[in-house]
C-alpha cells in the first residue's frame, strides 16, 4: 500500500500539565475556571462561561484547595445583592505558575521532538 507523502502534515508534540497526588486535582480546566472567576467575580458566571454546572465548579475548586492546603478564592456569600468571588494571592500565584510550567513543558516537548529527530517529515524518513 502506497502512502501519499504530499498529504503528510507536520507533527508536533502536545502535552498537558496535570498536578496530582493519587488523583488529579489541578490542570488547565481548573486554571481556566480560576481565570474566569477573576474576570467575572463569580463562580456561577465563570462556570456558565465554561458550560459547567455551578456544583461541579464548587467541587473542582474545593478539591483543589483541599489538596493544595490553601484557599485559591475568597468567597463572599450572596444575599440581596448576590455574592462574589475573587482570587486570593495563592490563587493568582497558582494560575501564573501553572501557565509558566505548562509553557516550559510544551517548549521542552518540542525540543525533545527535534533532539530525537522526531520531525515525522516524510522526506527525512529512512535517514
Amino acid at each position: 500500500m502506497e502512502v501519499r507523502q504530499e498529504m503528510a502534515l507536520p507533527v508536533k508534540a502536545k502535552v498537558k500539565l496535570t498536578l496530582c497526588t493519587d488523583d488529579r486535582f489541578f490542570g488547565p480546566g481548573v486554571c481556566e475556571l480560576l481565570e474566569r472567576i477573576r474576570e467575572t467575580g463569580s463562580i456561577q458566571a465563570a462556570a456558565a462561561r465554561m458550560d459547567m454546572s455551578y456544583s461541579k465548579a464548587w467541587k473542582i475548586l474545593n478539591h483543589a484547595e483541599e489538596t493544595m492546603g490553601t484557599e485559591l478564592i475568597t468567597r463572599v456569600s450572596g444575599g440581596r445583592n448576590g455574592g462574589s468571588s475573587t482570587l486570593t494571592r495563592a490563587g493568582e500565584d497558582t494560575v501564573r505558575e501553572f501557565w509558566e510550567m505548562e509553557t516550559k513543558l510544551s517548549a521542552y516537548a518540542e525540543e525533545l521532538m527535534k533532539t530525537h529527530g522526531c520531525s515525522f517529515d516524510p522526506e527525512r524518513q529512512g535517514e
